[in-house]
Order: C-alpha cells, then structure tokens, then sequence
C-alpha cells in the first residue's frame, strides 16, 4: 500500500505531480470543498504534508495527523509552521533551501535595472501611443545608472551573496549588514543598516528572518535619501510599508522595486499608479527551472523521511 500524503498547496510541475501520484496515494486538500471534514475523515493515514512557505500548517492540524511522518515545505519559508510543535514530536519539517537562490538573485536584479532605468514606465509611455505624440528627448525623465552604485545588501545569505555577485559584475561596491559578521567574505560589513542605507545608492532585501519585520523604516528610508533606491525579494513584513509607501510619494527615495509585501496578495493601492515602483507578484523563484528543483527536493525529503533516515534539509530534526 503506498503511503498517503497531504497536499496543502498545488505543485505547478507536472513530472513532479505525476511522480507524486506514482510513489503515494495523494490527498490535494485545496481542491476539497470541506476542508475540516476531509481531515476529519482521512487525517488519520497521512504520514506526510506538503505545503508551502505561504501556508505552512499549524499546530492544530498537525495534531489532526496522528501519523505524521515529515512535512514537507516546497519553499524557504518557515515561519507559518509551528517549528517548537514540530520538535516536541521528532517531526522533521524541510524546505527547499538553496534551489531559489539563482532565480531570487536574478530578480533582484532585474527590479534594480528595472526600477533605476524606468523600464516599466517606459514600456507603458511606448505601449500607450505616447511616444509619436511627444518625441522631443525631454518627454521621459532621465534615468540612473546601475553601473557603479554603491549597493546595501540587508542579510548576506545564499540570496545575498548571489546579488553582491551580480552587482559587483556591474562595478558595484558592495557592503552588507547581517546579525553578525560573516568571516571570509568579499565585501565589508556594516553593522547599522541606517548607516549601511546612508553609504548606499540602492538598498537591497535578502534577508531570511522569519521573525523580523519593519526592519526598513522611515529612518532607514530618510538614511537612504531622495536618490537612493530600495529593492525587496526577502519578505514584504521586513519593510514597514506605510513608511515606504509616504516616502515614495514624498520622494524622499527615489524608487523600489517590490517583488514581496507584508500582506499578499494586496498591494497597498498607492503603489499601483506610481512610475517609480516596479511591481512583481512573489514571483522571484518563479521559473521552470527552479519550481523542478524544488518539487524533486520535496520528493526527496518525503522519501528520506518515510525510509526512517533524516532528511538532508530538516530544521527541526
């Protein structure tokens, strides 16, 4: 009999849903119309879950689960799962750490090429019929140049070191903060992110704090000033949004790219008609690619699990 596993979130790759299917009697509790009585009916078989960062699970239904073997996280995010539950019964709760790294980079710099350079504005100046309309070169503001700015990085993970990477293939000089400094690096370290914001011209987010928030505040912002701009692929909690939100509107930075916020998927409306924003929709691992990776590092770490082993990326086990 093949082990039966709850599934809390789609996996948009179809070898790995029919790999899935082949190796486990699945359970897709989002396309349930009651949730609290398919649980009630089946929970008791489920050995595995697998969620996403967004989703998680929480105590009350892991307990729903007496058999639960593992719990799968198709994602980085851990913070929407009771982590202290999850030890207290030996439950090993992975995540798909290192595959989204490359792609998470690549977005973050693309917001910054996007955000500095006006392409998103551009494109609508363009795509609007605008351009026949006014072609004298003053129609459109100048843009910024990326090449050379001095660039923050805020956490100096996997993420960030990707981006000090690609900014420094751009002659970018690079100082990051981090809870602590990180011996062996390349790039210095400041331990006041107000005073790393004052040294930079672009502010990048990498930061994996489950737990932090409202790290980029007014202060943070005011230190960044009104050429300085702010790019976020870590966590929309992180950056206090309704200080953002006043300081692009009084230009006190001078624009953001934005591929998270503290409540998806809403955007706080002021954002949507600004042309110094770049918007994305959580979409930085969001590639063929990486979403592969991850659904085979979840089959990996179901396997693993339900073999009686440790599986390589459990945090609680």
């Amino acid at each position: 009999m093949k082990p039966h596993i709850l599934q809390l979130n789609p996996i948009l790759v179809p070898s790995i849903n029919a790999r899935l299917d082949e190796l486990y009697t699945m359970h897709r509790l989002f396309e349930q119309a009651d949730p609290d009585a398919y649980i009630a009916t089946h929970g008791a078989a489920m050995r595995g879950v697998i969620t996403g960062g967004h989703t998680g699970i929480s105590r009350s239904l892991m307990e729903r689960l007496p058999a639960l073997e593992v719990v799968a996280v198709n994602g980085v995010g851990t913070d929407a799962v009771d982590l202290a539950y999850a030890r207290s019964r030996g439950l090993p709760v992975t995540g798909t750490f290192g595959a989204l790294t490359e792609d998470v980079a690549d977005m973050a710099l693309g917001l910054l090429l996007a955000t500095c350079r006006h392409l998103g504005a551009v494109d609508r100046f363009v795509r609007g019929g605008l351009w026949p309309k006014f072609p004298q070169p003053g129609a459109l503001p100048l843009a910024r140049r990326v090449s050379g700015m001095r660039v923050g990085i805020v956490g100096l993970g996997r993420v960030g070191r990707a981006v000090a990477e690609r900014v420094g293939a751009f002659g970018c000089p690079v100082r990051y903060t981090d809870l602590k400094e990180i011996p062996g690096v390349a790039w210095a370290f400041e331990a006041d992110l107000v005073q790393l914001a004052r040294d930079s011209d672009a502010l990048i987010v990498c930061a994996a704090a489950d737990q932090a928030r409202d790290l980029v505040d007014a202060a943070v912002l005011d230190a960044l000033g009104p050429r300085g701009f702010l790019i976020n692929v870590a966590r929309g909690r992180l950056v206090k949004e309704a200080d953002l939100v006043r300081a692009l509107q009084e230009r006190r930075i001078a624009g953001a790219g934005l591929d998270v916020f503290a409540d998806e998927p809403n955007v706080p409306p002021a954002l949507l008609d600004m042309d110094n924003v770049m918007l994305q929709a959580h979409r930085a691992s969001a590639t063929e690619e990486t979403r592969a990776a991850m659904g085979q590092m979840v089959l990996d770490s179901l396997a693993q699990a339900l073999a009686g082993e440790r599986p390589a990326h459990s945090l609680t086990t």
